[in-house]
């Protein structure tokens, strides 16, 4: 069984920057980040060093299209 793992704004920026995104912009607490090869864009909201609450987490992640395996544990 797969769980969900805890995660910061941090981590999730990285796991977005390996599969192509780019940050196009900020405005607020807010990161725009977008994929121009697969025509994806999310929304990340940025708070230095908390974890993202899990359905924001599991919303991002999906709609960036990155395989579970990236996010969750064992």
């Amino acid at each position: 069984m797969t769980r969900n793992r805890r995660m910061n704004v941090d981590e999730v920026e990285r796991i977005l920057e390996r599969y192509g995104f780019e940050l196009i912009s900020q405005k607020g607490s807010h990161r725009k980040w977008r994929n121009l090869d697969r025509q994806l864009q999310v929304i990340v909201p940025y708070h230095k060093g908390r974890n993202l609450p899990m359905g924001t987490l599991r919303n991002i992640m999906t709609g960036a299209d990155i395989p579970e395996s990236e996010w969750k544990t064992e």
